[in-house]
Protein backbone atom coordinates (compact mmCIF):
# COMPACT_ATOMS: atom_id res chain seq x y z
CA UNK A 1 0.00 0.00 0.00
CA UNK A 2 3.24 2.32 0.50
CA UNK A 3 4.54 1.34 -3.11
CA UNK A 4 2.70 4.80 -4.33
CA UNK A 5 2.94 6.08 -8.19
CA UNK A 6 4.18 9.06 -9.47
CA UNK A 7 1.94 10.81 -11.90
CA UNK A 8 3.75 14.05 -12.78
CA UNK A 9 5.26 16.62 -10.57
CA UNK A 10 3.99 15.88 -6.50
CA UNK A 11 1.27 13.75 -7.36
CA UNK A 12 1.05 9.91 -6.40
CA UNK A 13 -1.22 7.04 -7.12
CA UNK A 14 -2.02 4.25 -4.52
CA UNK A 15 -4.46 1.32 -4.31
CA UNK A 16 -6.20 -0.25 -0.86
CA UNK A 17 -7.72 -3.47 -0.26
CA UNK A 18 -11.55 -3.87 0.22
CA UNK A 19 -12.30 -3.68 4.45
CA UNK A 20 -15.43 -5.90 5.80
CA UNK A 21 -17.30 -3.11 6.49
CA UNK A 22 -17.11 -1.48 3.13
CA UNK A 23 -14.70 1.42 1.76
CA UNK A 24 -11.37 2.22 2.74
CA UNK A 25 -9.98 2.28 6.19
CA UNK A 26 -8.97 5.55 7.53
CA UNK A 27 -5.78 4.75 8.87
CA UNK A 28 -5.25 3.66 5.51
CA UNK A 29 -5.33 6.82 3.62
CA UNK A 30 -3.90 8.77 6.21
CA UNK A 31 -0.64 6.57 6.43
CA UNK A 32 -0.44 6.75 2.35
CA UNK A 33 -1.13 10.40 2.54
CA UNK A 34 1.87 10.98 4.88
CA UNK A 35 4.19 8.38 2.66
CA UNK A 36 3.23 10.88 -0.26
CA UNK A 37 4.27 13.80 1.78
CA UNK A 38 7.51 12.46 2.81
CA UNK A 39 8.27 11.51 -0.48
CA UNK A 40 8.38 15.35 -1.03
CA UNK A 41 11.23 16.08 1.85
CA UNK A 42 14.44 15.22 2.22
CA UNK A 43 15.04 11.83 4.46
CA UNK A 44 17.05 14.28 6.84
CA UNK A 45 13.70 15.29 8.15
CA UNK A 46 11.48 13.20 10.00
CA UNK A 47 7.92 13.75 10.46
CA UNK A 48 6.94 15.46 13.95
CA UNK A 49 2.95 15.67 13.67
CA UNK A 50 -0.12 15.12 11.40
CA UNK A 51 -3.39 16.50 11.07
CA UNK A 52 -5.84 15.06 8.90
CA UNK A 53 -9.57 15.37 8.42
CA UNK A 54 -11.94 12.53 6.86
CA UNK A 55 -14.03 14.25 4.09
CA UNK A 56 -15.77 10.72 2.29
CA UNK A 57 -16.39 7.08 2.56
CA UNK A 58 -13.23 5.70 0.08
CA UNK A 59 -14.20 3.31 -2.68
CA UNK A 60 -11.72 0.14 -2.77
CA UNK A 61 -12.56 -0.03 -6.73
CA UNK A 62 -10.83 3.12 -7.23
CA UNK A 63 -7.09 3.95 -7.63
CA UNK A 64 -6.69 7.00 -4.95
CA UNK A 65 -4.84 9.90 -5.79
CA UNK A 66 -2.71 12.42 -3.36
CA UNK A 67 -1.70 15.42 -4.83
CA UNK A 68 1.16 17.03 -2.62
CA UNK A 69 1.76 20.94 -1.74
CA UNK A 70 5.08 21.99 -0.31
CA UNK A 71 4.20 24.68 1.82
CA UNK A 72 7.35 25.06 3.26
CA UNK A 73 10.32 24.46 3.28
CA UNK A 74 13.19 25.68 5.56
CA UNK A 75 16.52 24.88 7.11
CA UNK A 76 15.40 22.62 9.92
CA UNK A 77 11.11 22.44 8.70
CA UNK A 78 9.23 21.37 6.38
CA UNK A 79 5.29 21.15 5.64
CA UNK A 80 3.49 19.72 3.36
CA UNK A 81 -0.80 19.49 2.40
CA UNK A 82 -2.14 16.83 1.30
CA UNK A 83 -4.96 16.73 -0.82
CA UNK A 84 -6.37 12.89 -1.22
CA UNK A 85 -9.14 12.25 -3.98
CA UNK A 86 -10.97 10.12 -5.93
CA UNK A 87 -14.03 10.05 -8.34
CA UNK A 88 -16.30 11.69 -5.82
CA UNK A 89 -14.22 14.41 -4.90
CA UNK A 90 -11.86 14.48 -2.15
CA UNK A 91 -11.83 12.06 0.48
CA UNK A 92 -9.11 13.51 2.64
CA UNK A 93 -7.35 16.57 3.84
CA UNK A 94 -3.98 16.29 5.54
CA UNK A 95 -1.21 18.89 7.00
CA UNK A 96 1.91 17.27 7.67
CA UNK A 97 4.84 18.95 9.36
CA UNK A 98 8.71 17.33 9.34
CA UNK A 99 11.69 18.49 11.35
CA UNK A 100 15.46 18.04 11.21
CA UNK A 101 15.99 16.26 14.81
CA UNK A 102 18.06 18.37 16.85
CA UNK A 103 20.06 18.37 20.30
CA UNK A 104 17.85 19.50 23.21
CA UNK A 105 16.57 18.64 27.06
CA UNK A 106 14.07 15.49 27.05
CA UNK A 107 11.51 15.18 29.39
CA UNK A 108 9.04 12.38 29.54
CA UNK A 109 6.33 12.86 31.84
CA UNK A 110 3.54 10.10 30.32
CA UNK A 111 4.11 6.80 32.24
CA UNK A 112 2.61 3.14 31.33
CA UNK A 113 1.14 1.18 33.44
CA UNK A 114 1.40 -2.25 34.89
CA UNK A 115 -0.24 -4.48 32.10
CA UNK A 116 -0.24 -8.19 30.67
CA UNK A 117 2.44 -8.86 28.26
CA UNK A 118 0.98 -9.20 24.37
CA UNK A 119 1.87 -12.87 24.90
CA UNK A 120 -1.05 -13.59 28.21
CA UNK A 121 -3.44 -11.71 24.77
CA UNK A 122 -5.17 -13.75 22.32
CA UNK A 123 -4.70 -11.87 19.08
CA UNK A 124 -8.18 -9.78 17.99
CA UNK A 125 -6.80 -7.81 14.65
CA UNK A 126 -9.40 -7.85 12.05
CA UNK A 127 -6.31 -7.57 9.26
CA UNK A 128 -3.47 -9.83 8.41
CA UNK A 129 -1.56 -6.64 8.24
CA UNK A 130 -1.17 -5.69 12.06
CA UNK A 131 -1.28 -7.69 14.86
CA UNK A 132 -3.70 -6.64 18.00
CA UNK A 133 -4.04 -7.76 21.60
CA UNK A 134 -6.59 -5.84 23.65
CA UNK A 135 -5.63 -5.60 27.18
CA UNK A 136 -8.64 -6.01 29.65
CA UNK A 137 -9.64 -2.40 31.34
CA UNK A 138 -12.13 -3.98 33.45
CA UNK A 139 -15.16 -2.17 31.85
CA UNK A 140 -13.49 1.20 33.27
CA UNK A 141 -15.55 4.16 31.40
CA UNK A 142 -13.79 6.03 28.38
CA UNK A 143 -10.52 3.94 28.44
CA UNK A 144 -9.44 1.24 25.75
CA UNK A 145 -5.78 -0.31 25.85
CA UNK A 146 -4.21 -2.21 23.19
CA UNK A 147 -0.60 -3.68 21.94
CA UNK A 148 -0.10 -3.42 18.42
CA UNK A 149 2.31 -4.29 15.85
CA UNK A 150 3.11 -4.26 11.87
CA UNK A 151 3.25 -7.43 10.94
CA UNK A 152 5.66 -7.61 8.08
CA UNK A 153 8.69 -5.80 8.88
CA UNK A 154 9.35 -2.32 7.73
CA UNK A 155 12.70 -1.42 7.54
CA UNK A 156 14.67 1.09 8.47
CA UNK A 157 13.28 3.98 6.99
CA UNK A 158 12.27 6.51 9.71
CA UNK A 159 8.86 7.75 7.06
CA UNK A 160 7.86 4.37 6.16
CA UNK A 161 8.09 3.49 10.49
CA UNK A 162 5.68 6.40 10.79
CA UNK A 163 3.53 5.36 7.85
CA UNK A 164 2.90 2.46 9.63
CA UNK A 165 2.15 3.89 13.05
CA UNK A 166 -0.11 6.01 11.05
CA UNK A 167 -1.84 3.14 9.74
CA UNK A 168 -2.48 1.69 13.60
CA UNK A 169 -3.40 5.25 15.18
CA UNK A 170 -6.98 4.96 13.47
CA UNK A 171 -8.02 1.31 15.00
CA UNK A 172 -8.78 2.14 18.59
CA UNK A 173 -9.48 5.54 19.45
CA UNK A 174 -13.48 4.72 18.57
CA UNK A 175 -13.09 1.61 21.65
CA UNK A 176 -12.46 4.72 24.27
CA UNK A 177 -15.16 6.49 23.22
CA UNK A 178 -18.07 3.22 22.91
CA UNK A 179 -16.64 2.87 26.68
CA UNK A 180 -17.22 6.41 27.69
CA UNK A 181 -21.02 6.08 26.34
CA UNK A 182 -23.35 5.59 28.90
CA UNK A 183 -25.64 3.42 26.37
CA UNK A 184 -23.33 1.24 25.45
CA UNK A 185 -25.08 -1.67 27.62
CA UNK A 186 -28.16 -0.47 26.90
CA UNK A 187 -28.09 -1.55 23.18
CA UNK A 188 -29.00 -4.93 22.33
CA UNK A 189 -26.32 -5.80 20.08
CA UNK A 190 -23.78 -4.88 22.86
CA UNK A 191 -24.92 -8.29 24.75
CA UNK A 192 -24.51 -10.34 21.77
CA UNK A 193 -20.75 -8.97 21.11
CA UNK A 194 -21.52 -7.00 18.15
CA UNK A 195 -20.66 -3.34 17.53
CA UNK A 196 -23.74 -1.32 19.47
CA UNK A 197 -22.95 1.77 17.61
CA UNK A 198 -22.61 3.62 14.04
CA UNK A 199 -19.07 5.29 13.80
CA UNK A 200 -16.69 7.27 11.71
CA UNK A 201 -13.74 9.16 12.57
CA UNK A 202 -13.96 13.01 11.79
CA UNK A 203 -10.91 14.63 12.45
CA UNK A 204 -7.08 12.79 13.06
CA UNK A 205 -3.90 13.93 15.00
CA UNK A 206 -0.61 12.36 15.21
CA UNK A 207 2.87 13.69 17.11
CA UNK A 208 5.51 11.64 16.93
CA UNK A 209 8.18 12.14 19.66
CA UNK A 210 10.96 9.84 19.71
CA UNK A 211 11.83 7.39 16.92
CA UNK A 212 10.12 4.03 17.35
CA UNK A 213 9.58 0.76 15.06
CA UNK A 214 6.01 0.37 13.77
CA UNK A 215 6.67 -3.36 13.33
CA UNK A 216 7.53 -3.75 17.01
CA UNK A 217 5.16 -4.55 19.98
CA UNK A 218 4.03 -0.94 21.21
CA UNK A 219 0.83 -0.04 23.60
CA UNK A 220 -1.92 2.58 22.57
CA UNK A 221 -3.63 3.51 25.80
CA UNK A 222 -7.11 5.86 24.79
CA UNK A 223 -8.89 7.82 27.27
CA UNK A 224 -11.92 9.09 26.27
CA UNK A 225 -12.27 13.07 26.92
CA UNK A 226 -16.10 13.36 27.02
CA UNK A 227 -18.98 13.54 23.85
CA UNK A 228 -21.25 16.02 22.73
CA UNK A 229 -23.28 16.16 19.79
CA UNK A 230 -22.26 12.83 18.53
CA UNK A 231 -18.92 13.02 19.02
CA UNK A 232 -16.60 12.08 21.61
CA UNK A 233 -12.71 13.02 21.82
CA UNK A 234 -10.52 10.34 22.14
CA UNK A 235 -6.44 11.05 22.83
CA UNK A 236 -4.12 8.05 23.12
CA UNK A 237 -0.44 7.45 24.58
CA UNK A 238 2.08 5.22 22.67
CA UNK A 239 4.66 3.71 24.48
CA UNK A 240 7.32 1.11 22.93
CA UNK A 241 7.35 -2.23 25.39
CA UNK A 242 9.65 -0.68 27.41
CA UNK A 243 7.48 2.34 28.50
CA UNK A 244 9.25 5.39 26.26
CA UNK A 245 6.36 7.69 25.17
CA UNK A 246 7.19 7.89 21.35
CA UNK A 247 3.50 9.70 20.13
CA UNK A 248 0.30 11.13 20.83
CA UNK A 249 -2.76 10.57 18.95
CA UNK A 250 -5.89 12.54 19.13
CA UNK A 251 -9.30 11.75 17.12
CA UNK A 252 -12.72 12.71 17.30
CA UNK A 253 -15.07 10.11 16.53
CA UNK A 254 -18.91 10.35 14.89
CA UNK A 255 -20.77 8.13 17.06
CA UNK A 256 -24.41 7.33 16.95
CA UNK A 257 -27.10 4.77 17.84
CA UNK A 258 -28.14 2.36 14.57
CA UNK A 259 -31.09 3.41 12.74
CA UNK A 260 -33.74 0.52 13.16
CA UNK A 261 -35.91 -0.64 10.38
Amino acid sequence: MMQLEQHGPDTYVGVGPSYPWGGLYGGQIVAQALRAASLTVDPTFHVHSLHAYFIRLGDSSEPIRFEVDRLRNGRTFATRHVVVRQAVGAILNLEASFQVPEEGVEVQTATLGDIPGHDELPATSWSPVFDRRVVPTGGEPGRAISWMQMVEPLGDDQHLQACGLAYLSDDFPTEAVVMQHPDRRLIPEAAEGEFPFWSASLDHAVWFHRPFRADAWHVHDFVCHGLLSSRGLAVGTVYTADGAHVATVAQEVLLRKPRRS
